[in-house]
């Protein structure tokens, strides 16, 4: 069964336990308030919407925190702990929430409530999850399912990790689909007992036409030097990448490694952001989006009649910009340069640009000319924080001087960013190059915390109007 499938499968056990966990409280909560002589707790009208709106929110927060980002691997254990830490808030939410409806009056049996709420909610969810999760880690122990493992390198370590990986008592879920060598060769230690995929530098391609979901880095000493260019390769590609731990990574606690009979490997982490966090920023952006669009309403009719009146040419420039993993899209924003502002190569704007029209000058100090940047967010091309767009042209003179400018594209592009807060706008090569250090600052310390900052100081910058 392919993950996809088994969030579907986790969400629909949550769903139906969920139903049945609200429509047994229904049954136990009336016959408490029959014995007490009050009455019924829930109406029908109340139990039907109840049945339909809870399991509902009960699906969209495991969403949210994550749950459904379903891995092969996942623990049993750590399954539990999860699944405990997230109902107790839950449960907690839904008590106030039928408190305040009027739902239980009896402050008696508060206690009593929250207790059934909990037990009911936890144990409908929880037993459904249990099996699916001992099924599916049976299957892989098995060797029945797995995913597509590939291996980079083609000598000593390389075989090593193939040995052990076909030796393991319990298998941990690689299938191995093949390998891919480092350096031309005529002959490698694999003989034909893995087949050869080609080399590093058609790593995306093998990726996508083998379905690959993990690759393990196993190159020799003297293959160092290409460790960088590996992980360039793989930074726009959605699979786990491992590689062989040394001794000082175990001694110092970098190897985290739970399945005992597995092969121990360290994780090159590619989440720069709690799953829950990550989801939560997605709400937030089409939430605040839509929001800022409609307020700003007045002021979008206002700035198009003056970019009319003023200059000839559209209200709205579009161009090409690329975007997370190199995608790219159309941005849109206010008009701010005369209509044939560049007819050649393409060209960075300055402060002192005599291509800016007046009303332009006006918005980019208060930058509204973004503005229009927010349908690109509800479009899910962009997010309110996150690097600044740019143009591939620019993208390619940048990567010559900073390769690891390509860590940016891991990322939406946003409004606005560490980069534009602390540094500004910039004006040439070298001045890119110059705030890419914040960007990646900020791709280092991704968290909602920081894009509240960034935010605010994003408004405190467009009431003072120091855009430019």
């Amino acid at each position: 069964m392919s993950t996809r499938k088994l969030s579907i499968l986790y969400a629909l056990c949550d769903f139906l336990a969920s139903a049945a966990a609200w429509t047994a409280f229904c049954m136990l909560g009336n016959r408490s308030e029959a014995l007490s002589g009050s009455g019924i707790l829930v109406t029908p009208d109340e139990y039907i919407t109840g049945v339909i709106v809870i399991p509902i929110s009960w699906v969209l927060l495991f969403m949210i925190t994550g749950f459904y980002a379903v891995s092969l691997k996942r623990s049993r254990l750590l399954e539990l702990v999860y699944s405990l830490a997230v109902t107790i808030p839950g449960i907690f939410i839904l008590f106030f929430i039928l408190l305040l409806h009027g739902f239980i009056t009896q402050n008696s049996l508060y206690v009593y409530f929250i207790e059934v709420l909990f037990l009911l909610q936890f144990t409908f969810t929880y037993i459904p999850r249990l099996i699916i999760t001992s099924s599916t880690a049976k299957k892989v122990h098995k060797g029945l399912i797995g995913y597509n493992t590939l291996i980079i390198g083609s000598n000593g370590k390389a075989f090593d990790v193939f040995k052990r990986i076909r030796e393991e008592r319990i298998p941990s879920g690689n299938i191995l689909a093949g390998y891919v060598s480092i350096n031309d060769g005529t002959s490698y230690l694999f003989g034909d007992k893995l087949p050869y995929l080609g080399q590093i530098e058609k790593l995306p391609q093998i990726i996508t036409e083998n379905k690959i979901e993990e690759v393990i880095i196993a190159i020799e000493g003297n293959e160092h030097n290409t460790i960088e260019a590996i992980i360039g390769k793989l930074e726009y590609s959605d699979v786990t990448i491992k590689a062989i731990p040394s001794l000082h990574d175990i001694l110092t606690g970098r190897v985290e490694h739970t399945a005992i009979f597995g092969t121990p490997l360290l994780e090159i982490s590619n989440r720069l952001m709690p799953v829950w966090q990550a989801n939560l920023k997605q709400i937030m952006d089409y939430a605040f989006a839509i929001t800022f669009l409609i307020i700003l309403c007045p002021v979008i009719l206002f700035l198009s009649l003056l970019i009319s009146f003023s200059d000839k040419g559209p209200v709205i420039f579009k161009q090409t910009r690329t975007g997370k993993n190199g995608k790219t899209f159309t941005i849109y924003k206010f008009r701010s340069m005369h209509a044939d502002a560049e007819s050649g190569e393409p060209l960075l704007s300055s402060n002192n640009d005599n291509r800016i029209t007046r009303i332009g000058r006006f918005m980019r100090k208060h930058r509204l000319d973004e503005i229009p940047n927010l349908i690109n967010v509800v479009k899910g091309e962009m997010s309110l924080v996150g690097p600044r767009p740019e143009r591939q042209f620019f993208i390619d003179e940048i990567v010559q001087k900073a390769p690891h400018y390509r860590r940016l594209l891991k990322v939406k592009p946003g409004i606005t960013s560490w980069g534009q807060v602390k540094y500004g706008y910039a004006s040439n090569i070298e001045q890119m190059i110059e705030r890419l250090e914040y960007d990646l600052l900020y791709l280092e310390n991704m968290s909602l915390s920081i894009d509240l900052k960034i935010l605010i100081y994003t408004l405190i910058i467009i009431l003072k109007g120091k855009g430019v």
